[in-house]
C-alpha cells in the first residue's frame, strides 16, 4: 500500500507548495520518531550537522523504505536549511522513487516539487526546473485524475516557471507564465490556491526591481508564511525602510516552527539580515 504524505508529516490537501503544510516529521511514535523530533529542533536552532546525525540514526533504526521515509525527508530538509540543493537531492529523490514504485503519483510529484523549491532559492535554476517538470509529469500520471487536480498541477507548474524566468532575468517570459497561471486559477477549480497568486506577483515584482509593487502584492499573500515575510523584508530593504524590514524578519522567526522549504529558507535568512540591520 502507498504511504501518504500525512504519514511522513506532510498532511495537507491544498498543495501549491509546502507553504500550506504543517510539515513536522516525527510526530508519530514509530522507531526513530523521538530522534527526528530532536533533530528538527536542532535544525531550527541552526545545529545542522548535529541534526543530521540524529536523522541518520532514525533512518538506520528502520528496515523498509516506507518506515525510513520520515527520517529521509527530515534529512533532505536539513540540507535545505543550509540552502544546499545538492545535499537535499539524494534524499528527496529516494522518496520520489519510493512513491513511483508504489504508483502513488501525486506524492511522487510532491517530493520533487519540494526539492525544486529548495533548489530555486539556492540559485540552482536548471535543477529546479528539472524537478518541477518531473513533479508535474508524475502527478499527471494519476489514474482517472480529476480536472481540478490536473489544473492544480498546471497552476503549480506555471507558478514555478514564472519564478524561474524572473530569477533568470527574463521579465517577459515571467509575465507570460504569470498570465497562464492566472488563466488556470480563473477557471475556479482550485479556489484555495488564490492565496498563492499574490505570492507569485510579489515575487516577480521583487526580482524585477519593482519593490513597492512587491510589498503591495506580498501583503495580500499568506502572512503566516515565513518565506513571504522574507521576500517582503528584502523589498523593504530596497526601499530603505529598515524598520519595516526588521519587523517582518522578526515575524519570520516566530510564525512557524515547520521543517519545510519555506522555513528552511526563512530562518537562516531572517537571522542573517537581522544581524546586519541591528
Amino acid at each position: 500500500m502507498s504511504r501518504s504524505l500525512a504519514a511522513i508529516g506532510l498532511a495537507s490537501v491544498v498543495l501549491l507548495s509546502p507553504v500550506r503544510v504543517s510539515a513536522q516529521p516525527g510526530r508519530g511514535q514509530g522507531p526513530g520518531s523521538d530522534l527526528i523530533r530532536q533533530g528538527v529542533q536542532l535544525d531550527l536552532n541552526g545545529q545542522y550537522v548535529e541534526a543530521r546525525q540524529l536523522f541518520k540514526q532514525a533512518i538506520d533504526l528502520n528496515a523498509t523504505p516506507q518506515a525510513k521515509a520520515p527520517g529521509i525527508r527530515a534529512m533532505a530538509m536539513s540540507y535545505a536549511f543550509e540552502n544546499d540543493c545538492a545535499g537535499a537531492t539524494p534524499y528527496s529523490t529516494q522518496l520520489y522513487d519510493m512513491y513511483l514504485a508504489d504508483k502513488d503519483f501525486y506524492n511522487a510529484g510532491e517530493m520533487v516539487n519540494e526539492l525544486a523549491r529548495v533548489c530555486i532559492e539556492a540559485g540552482v535554476f536548471d535543477a529546479a526546473e528539472k524537478w518541477y517538470r518531473m513533479g508535474r509529469e508524475a502527478g499527471l500520471k494519476e489514474p482517472d485524475i480529476a480536472a481540478a487536480r490536473r489544473d492544480l498541477w498546471e497552476f503549480r507548474t506555471e507558478h514555478a516557471l514564472a519564478r524561474l524566468a524572473i530569477r533568470r532575468g527574463n521579465k517577459a517570459e515571467a509575465q507570460k507564465h504569470v498570465d497562464l497561471a492566472k488563466a488556470i486559477l480563473d477557471k475556479g477549480t482550485n479556489p484555495d490556491q488564490a492565496i498563492f497568486f499574490p505570492y507569485l506577483t510579489g515575487y516577480v515584482a521583487l526580482y524585477s526591481g519593482e519593490h513597492q509593487t512587491a510589498v503591495s502584492e506580498l501583503q495580500r499573500a499568506n502572512q503566516r508564511d515565513p518565506f513571504i515575510l522574507c521576500l517582503m523584508g528584502q523589498a523593504y530593504e530596497k526601499l530603505g525602510d529598515t524598520a519595516s524590514a526588521k519587523d517582518v524578519y522578526t515575524r519570520a522567526l516566530t510564525v512557524s516552527n515547520a521543517h519545510n522549504p519555506p522555513a528552511a529558507y526563512a530562518r537562516p535568512f531572517a537571522k542573517s539580515r537581522l544581524a546586519v540591520l541591528e
